[in-house]
């Protein structure tokens, strides 16, 4: 992995009843998605299983971040394209 991956969080959503957080992320044409809390590996492109250990360590080091960044998230504004999340 390089310095410059991105990450990007959803809304707080709910599934099967309970709070989900949808967690991206992109390295070039790399990319994998997690479902928060349980940082369930839902899908990957090109991360190794290192990279992926690594990611899922940070988000488990980072989950109040995530959290705080998902409750500032609207939907509506990221469907027309505004900057979210500061």
């Amino acid at each position: 992995m390089n310095n410059e991956i991105r990450m990007s969080v959803s809304s707080m959503t709910r599934k099967d009843d309970k709070k989900a957080i949808y967690v991206m992320f992109q390295d070039g044409r790399k990319s994998a998605e997690f479902e928060v809390p349980e940082i369930k590996l839902l899908s990957n492109d090109g991360f190794t299983d290192e990279e992926i250990d690594q990611l899922k360590e940070y988000m488990a080091n980072s989950m109040d971040d995530i959290y705080e960044v998902a409750k500032r998230v609207n939907p509506m504004k990221g469907f027309m394209g505004a900057e979210q999340g500061k």
